[in-house]
């Protein structure tokens, strides 16, 4: 059966995008300087920061991808968001106390203080290129449903370039006037229409199938479509125990340590108590929505009898259209575009933090507190929304791979290279800028031929004997491999100069004179 929306869904997306577009404004509307702008002044509750990074964390490669990705496979993919929770533990502990230190706005001013300059710079354009290749993806995810929706209205050329307009201009509106307080409050809106989404759509897929969720059960454990665990140790398998809380673990200290995503939303809690309960209950938070959305792709793998689709992000907005009432149809795909809206709002915002208080600020010698730093705080963030739902358009249609495995690979190649900085800075007192600078460059560089190496053999078929054995790792591995090349290097450049003398406080003398 093939459907289209109607007028009562079209009234729940109209009012969810007017109702949150008007939110983030009003939330926003009294910003003082750029600290107000980018951390809110570190006024924000706990329970509000835990929401938004979860639903930052989550987006709509939550929503879309994970039920299509049990739908091809198993319950696999929670080995990995165990992993997750321990790897935040590390960073509450080990990380967040050196952030609250100090009057800091990005992640990577801490590198300034431990190495130069130099280093923050560096660090702050990685994650740039990054954030902005990997948010693109998201857009371009959720605009796989609302293709959907404008696919019987319009020319099929014009339905994905039109959909990521959408979403990408509405986005930008209210980011770019309301800041980090619009983007934490907001976020709690879409956080909970998204959960009530996934809800409501577990209800009505047990009422479609004869004998309920009992029968999806019976059926789906009698494929191995329930299988948890998995305790081979093979480096090109990743879903396995091993790689979800090893990979997992270091993937999330690298996201939520060194990813100014993240951070900066750490940043906006009122201590550093509450952003590290924040920090440990969002892991718990998420792990369950994993669960959530896996277990509705196996319901959804029951009633489609394993029928094959265009694209796994295809299935579950595929059974919204054409199996959910009329009003839920709508409110669902509210929730779609609440998903993504959260992450593609918290992307704009730390990518003009960091624009602003790691490129332009040392440039210009201006001060934070400064007027004119809030308006170019503000145009940094209307340029970032450009530039990402750009990206979003020129990303290929009919992926065959999830998106929420494309995103998270552009994120686990980069994020290794910065957490090692971190580790050099926080656990090696030999190590200099030099070391810092070398470690991370050849460490990135060399995750480029791991991650790449599949596309790399297929452009250039004879190295596909030296680059072979990398094209087999999974992702999950990405970021420890990456920081262990990044941390050796560095160790290994420290013993080519003399130990540098420390400070009291633990810097060298350098630096110490520097701070």
């Amino acid at each position: 059966m093939t459907r289209t929306i109607n007028a009562l869904d079209l009234v729940v997306i109209a009012v969810y995008l007017i109702g949150v577009t008007f939110l983030g404004i009003w939330v926003g509307r009294r910003q003082r300087d750029s600290k107000d702008y980018f951390v809110a002044a570190r006024e924000i509750p706990w329970w509000a920061v835990m929401f938004s990074i979860v639903a930052s964390e989550t987006s709509a490669l939550t929503f879309i991808s994970i039920p299509g990705l049990a739908y091809m496979t198993n319950l696999g993919f929670l080995q990995i968001a165990a992993g997750y929770i321990l790897g935040r533990i590390v960073v509450a502990h080990v990380l967040l106390p050196k952030y609250y230190e100090g009057e800091i706005v990005t992640a990577y001013a801490l590198l300034e203080k431990r190495f130069g300059l130099a280093t923050r710079r560096f660090t702050s354009i990685v994650f740039m290129v990054t954030r902005g290749l990997a948010d693109a993806v998201r857009v371009f995810a959720t605009a796989v449903p609302i293709a959907l929706v404008l696919g019987p209205v319009m020319p099929q050329e014009y339905v994905m370039p039109v959909a990521v307009l959408i979403l990408g201009t509405l986005t930008v509106i209210y980011t770019y006037r309301g800041g980090m307080r619009a983007v934490v409050w907001t976020e709690i809106v879409q956080a909970s229409v998204y959960i009530l989404g996934g809800v409501s759509a577990m209800v009505i897929l047990g009422n479609l199938i004869d004998g309920g969720w009992s029968s999806v059960f019976a059926s789906a454990g009698a494929a191995g479509k329930l299988k948890l665990l998995e305790t081979n140790f093979i480096l090109g398998e990743a879903h396995t125990i091993w790689a979800g809380l090893i990979g997992g673990a270091f993937l999330a200290m690298a996201s939520h340590g060194a990813d100014q995503l993240i951070v900066q939303r750490l940043l906006s809690s009122k201590s550093l108590r509450d952003a590290q309960v924040a920090i440990i209950g969002s892991g718990i938070a998420v792990f369950l929505q994993f669960a959530l959305f896996l277990v509705l792709g196996i319901g959804l793998w029951t009633f489609y009898a394993g029928r094959q689709f265009n694209t796994p992000d295809a299935i579950f907005p595929t059974f919204i259209i054409e199996q959910m009432p009329h009003g839920l149809v709508g409110l669902l795909l509210a929730a779609i575009l609440a998903a993504t809206m959260s992450t593609h709002s918290g992307a704009i915002n730390s990518l003009a933090a960091a624009s602003t208080h790691d490129i332009y600020l040392p440039i210009t010698k201006r001060k934070a507190d400064d007027p004119h730093t809030l308006k170019v705080g503000k145009l940094f963030a209307l340029l970032w929304g450009i530039v990402l739902t750009g990206g979003a358009l020129l990303f290929p249609q009919n992926q065959q791979t999830p998106v929420v495995i494309v995103a998270l690979s552009i994120a686990s190649f980069t994020q290794g290279g910065l957490l090692g900085a971190f580790f050099l800075g926080n656990f090696w007192r030999r190590a200099i800028q030099r070391d810092a600078l070398i470690g991370m460059s050849i460490g990135i560089g060399a995750m480029a031929f791991i991650v790449f190496a599949k596309q790399l053999i297929r452009a250039y078929p004879s190295l596909e004997g030296p680059l072979g054995p990398f094209a087999q790792i999974a992702w999950p591995w990405y970021v420890l491999i990456g920081m262990s090349i990044t941390v050796a290097v560095g160790v290994l450049s420290s013993f080519t100069h003399p130990a540098p003398p420390m400070s009291a406080a633990g810097l060298t003398a350098e630096r110490a004179e520097a701070a």
